[in-house]
């Protein structure tokens, strides 16, 4: 899963709100990964806080601590604080980046985001094997960060979607219809269109229908890209889901996978911690 979400993540953010590039590549959108103009900080193959987030959350899940802000928190910052890198929301990085302890980031962070941060690191709260404990783990570490009603449904969206593909045999085609009557009056059922904002919901609507109508993560990931607008969060979304279904084939382009960052934190760890996740995660999490 984690492998997925960064391919998705380290490809999308050479197009994020970068039409022109999407334009430039659109026959060949899987062609490797791009420099974005405007992210001199991120090269080519570089992920960002999707898949640092997720990282954290993963973290958080494999430790077996209790399941509460002060944990998530204690591993999101370990995250970001042992390799700083670009591609956080700029008043988010900059709050990160003087905010070294729990108890400073708890006092003064502001919850009251609706945008796509809870969805995008909750990947990995989908493994768990009982819906009703990925409701509850998903709006818990939302709330920390994004206490608004879109910013928690969409936390628990994305983790629903996860949670489908990993854990049922019911055809994806069903995926609209199950969340729509599970996290109500979002709309879940009617296919996404055209650029993606910054919104969670948003976000994970414009993965939901990438991952219903595509077979194989090439796919996803050029669909993804295609939409324009925030493609790397709607890419690292849909790829945490279709790691898991039956119906995807799983076909990510060697070069992609060869050309990920392989730094301390790269390719090679990511495998490892995704192999310490699944072993964490077989059985419903304390």
């Amino acid at each position: 899963m984690l492998l997925e979400i960064a391919v998705g993540d380290a490809l999308g953010a050479g197009y994020e709100f970068n039409d022109p590039a999407i334009e430039r590549h659109k026959a060949d959108l899987l062609h490797g990964y791009v420099q974005h103009a405007k992210h001199v900080g991120i090269t080519p193959g570089m992920y960002t806080d999707d898949t640092q987030m997720s990282i954290g959350t993963a973290a958080a899940l494999i430790s077996g601590e209790p399941w509460e802000p002060k944990t998530l928190v204690r591993h999101w910052l370990a995250a970001f604080h042992r390799d700083r890198r670009d591609g956080y929301a700029r008043g988010f990085q900059a709050f990160l980046e003087s905010h070294d302890t729990v108890e400073a980031f708890l006092a003064d962070i502001r919850p009251d985001s609706d945008r796509s941060g809870a969805a995008m690191r909750v990947g990995p709260v989908g493994l768990i094997a009982d819906p009703a404990r990925v409701v509850e783990m998903a709006t818990v570490q939302a709330e920390v960060t994004h206490r608004t009603p879109g910013g928690v449904a969409s936390a628990v969206a994305a983790a629903l979607v996860t949670w489908y593909c990993f854990h049922t045999t019911e055809p994806k085609k069903d995926l609209p219809a199950f969340l729509a009557a599970r996290v109500p009056g979002y709309g879940w059922d009617q296919r996404w269109t055209g650029r993606v904002s910054v919104t969670g919901t948003e976000c994970v609507a414009a993965a939901l229908t990438a991952v219903v109508e595509c077979d194989s993560l090439s796919a996803i990931l050029t669909h993804c890209i295609r939409y324009g607008g925030d493609v790397d969060t709607a890419a690292a979304i849909a790829m945490a889901a279709a790691s898991g279904s039956r119906e995807i084939r799983q076909d990510l382009p060697q070069h992609l996978l060869d050309g990920l960052e392989n730094g301390s934190y790269g390719r090679d760890y990511l495998v490892s911690l995704d192999e310490k996740l699944r072993a964490a995660t077989l059985s419903s999490h304390r």
